[in-house]
């Protein structure tokens, strides 16, 4: 599984590294700052990896309040997170709250996007 993150933004960073202690083999931890591999691999652009957290497993590319989850299950220590926020009511403010936090951290991390 690889999880796709900003590792430029502090908050972000900040919350990956805790996860990152946890020292899961199965996770491999991929920062999206200037990464044309990460691009392609996800299939998005350098904004959409920005805007929101990015998760692969299985092929298949999982983003937002959804990779959270995915992420959360695949540790052991934030497991009840995962089973918390995956209840259909709980899921639905936690979406619409994690939408409204990753559109200001975009804003104020927008500026690291390259121009060509």
């Amino acid at each position: 599984m690889k999880v796709y993150f900003n590792n430029s933004c502090k908050i972000c960073k900040a919350e990956i590294d805790l996860y990152k202690k946890e020292k899961i083999e199965q996770i491999n931890w991929i920062d999206i700052t200037n990464n044309q591999d990460a691009q392609k691999e996800t299939n998005r652009n350098d904004s959409e990896l920005l805007r929101r957290l990015h998760v692969k497993k299985d092929g298949k590319i999982f983003s937002g309040a959804k990779a959270f989850l995915i992420v959360w299950k695949n540790i052991p220590k934030y497991k009840f997170l995962y089973l918390i926020f995956k209840l259909p009511i709980i899921f639905q403010i936690f979406s619409l709250f994690y939408e409204i936090i990753a559109f200001f951290l975009y804003l104020k991390n927008k500026k690291q996007i390259k121009t060509n």
